[in-house]
């Protein structure tokens, strides 16, 4: 493979932090440095001598800084192609000299707008000149080794030790892939920052961080997690997360951010909810949760928006689980729970930020705003004669938060605090119901008095009448059927009561 000596660098970098020893490693092999202000001053005070852009360009820096290196003395030392006879006489012709190495970052974009810059900081911090040498010294990347991060200063270390400051074409086209990672993230950051104004109908996603996933949803499928992991939970037990994993997670996390002001546990077992509840403990809590379906809790996620103390983790172990999250663990807690090699134990740090979602579909992709509406006591229209009590208000509510985050079609049966049971993802809505009767009378439970919420309309009124049959005296649902009044008739006749909320909740 072709290697190239480095004998010239352009370095002008944002970030000053782990520079210090890529300098001295270029300086002890020979390399001639060309920068500009307060990089130039750096490597000035490390004792090395630095040709100023300025120097090249025969311009000084204009414009406040917006205008440095957009020179051909700057960019045909990086772009004129070495093996090519002609720019290199062209070369010789402008007495242009080249740049065999740029290391260069991007003004901080996305931390400007992340910390609420105003609108002018955030215009200013919009790279120009730096974005274009990156790109620049990437598409040559025959003659030209581009370092376009700081993230890529130890491997560029190592690079100069090991081949006493050359490098070759597979480690130069390496390094430009990198960079136009690099750009094309910044690019995409820049035009969502704009288009939260202008509402343009293009897509632009960019994750630049990615894990290797042990597999798919099923082994012979590969898998890729695209985010920072790390930035929402420390994980302090077992083994990797895998695909399925993280897709229960996900689902666990934002269930449980629906209970906000109270002590919550959720069991989650292929996305559907198996048991949720409140209570004044996390133990409690648990244990009403787990009474919900005792055998779908085995292997399941489980997630509390509370810290788990001994008393919790002591009832929480007797239990086979794949993944337990809370926001902190007692340590008598996690010294027990960790006693299990394979159990994942996750430690959430943040607050789960959906704002879109995304999915495949046919040859493109769909996007929507994620479901923030949670139904709450002002949304509610009693549309039967009997009003429903606060108990009966409170225990509607709590069902409804869990229909929900359920895979429609979806029936959920509950008490105030308690999840009974629910039919999920049938194709009929009164498939649903009958799953979730017939499985609440599995574990014990006696549904009379207990609320229903479905999230989508009765077209028939058959769902009420098998709920009335059951036990069931209170039903909320988002309305909106032509057939309405056949459901509230029902329920009036048979001294039910009904709330319409007018939001549908689907999930598929």
């Amino acid at each position: 493979m072709a290697s190239k000596k480095i004998t010239r660098a352009l370095v002008s970098v944002f970030y000053k932090d782990n520079l210090e020893p890529i300098v001295h490693a270029l300086a002890s092999v020979g390399v001639e440095f060309v920068s500009t202000g307060g990089t130039q001053d750096f490597i000035e005070k490390l004792g090395y001598e630095v040709t100023p852009v300025e120097k090249l360009t025969g311009y000084p820096s204009i414009f406040g800084g917006r205008v440095k290196t957009l020179h051909p003395a700057v960019f045909g030392g990086i772009l004129f192609r070495r093996d090519h006879g002609q720019d290199n006489g062209e070369a010789q012709q402008y007495n242009i000299g080249p740049l065999d190495l740029v290391i260069v970052d991007l003004y901080p974009f996305e931390e400007t707008v992340a910390k609420g810059g105003s609108e002018d900081d955030i215009i200013e911090k919009i790279d120009i000149g730096g974005i274009s040498l990156i790109r620049a010294a990437a598409k040559n990347f025959n003659d030209v080794l581009i370092v376009s991060s700081r993230d890529q200063y130890a491997d560029l270390l190592h690079l100069l030790h090991t081949n006493k400051g050359a490098s070759t074409l597979a480690e130069r086209k390496t390094f430009a892939a990198r960079a136009f990672n690099v750009t094309s993230h910044y690019d995409t950051a820049i035009f969502n920052y704009f288009n939260q104004e202008q509402q343009l109908t293009s897509l632009k996603v960019s994750e630049t961080k990615g894990r290797v996933l042990r597999y798919g949803e099923n082994p012979h499928q590969k898998g890729v997690f695209y985010g920072d992991l790390d930035a929402y939970f420390d994980q302090l037990n077992g083994k990797e997360l895998s695909y399925n994993n993280l897709v229960d997670v996900d689902a666990a996390i934002n269930l449980v951010a629906e209970f906000e002001n109270e002590t919550a546990f959720v069991i989650i077992k292929h996305t559907n909810a198996c048991g949720v509840a409140t209570a004044s403990t996390v133990k409690e809590a648990y244990i009403k949760a787990f009474a919900a379906d005792t055998t779908s809790a085995f292997g399941g996620v489980l997630i509390t928006n509370q810290p788990i103390d001994k008393e919790a983790a002591e009832e929480i172990n007797k239990l086979f689980f794949e993944i337990l999250i809370a926001p902190d663990y007692g340590q008598d807690a996690l010294d027990l729970l960790k006693t299990k090699k394979n159990r994942m134990l996750l430690r959430q740090k943040l607050r789960l930020k959906t704002g879109k979602q995304y999915k495949n579909l046919l040859n493109g992709v769909i996007e929507q705003d994620a479901d923030f509406k949670t139904d709450s006591v002002e949304d509610l229209n009693t549309v039967t004669k009997r009003e429903p009590t606060q108990s009966q208000i409170k225990a509607l509510l709590f069902a409804s938060k869990i229909a929900k985050h359920t895979k429609s079609n979806t029936i959920v049966l509950a008490v105030d605090g308690q999840l009974l049971a629910s039919g999920v993802g049938q194709t009929s809505r009164v498939d649903s119901l009958r799953q979730a009767i017939e499985k609440a009378a599995s574990f014990g439970f006696d549904l009379k008095g207990s609320v229903m919420a479905s999230d989508a309309f009765f077209p028939f009124p058959d769902c009420v009448e098998i709920a009335n049959q059951a036990g069931i005296e209170a039903v909320i649902q988002p309305g909106g059927s032509i057939k309405d009044k056949d459901s509230i008739d029902y329920c009036d006749q048979h001294n039910m009561t009904m709330v319409l909320t007018g939001f549908r909740h689907f999930k598929h």
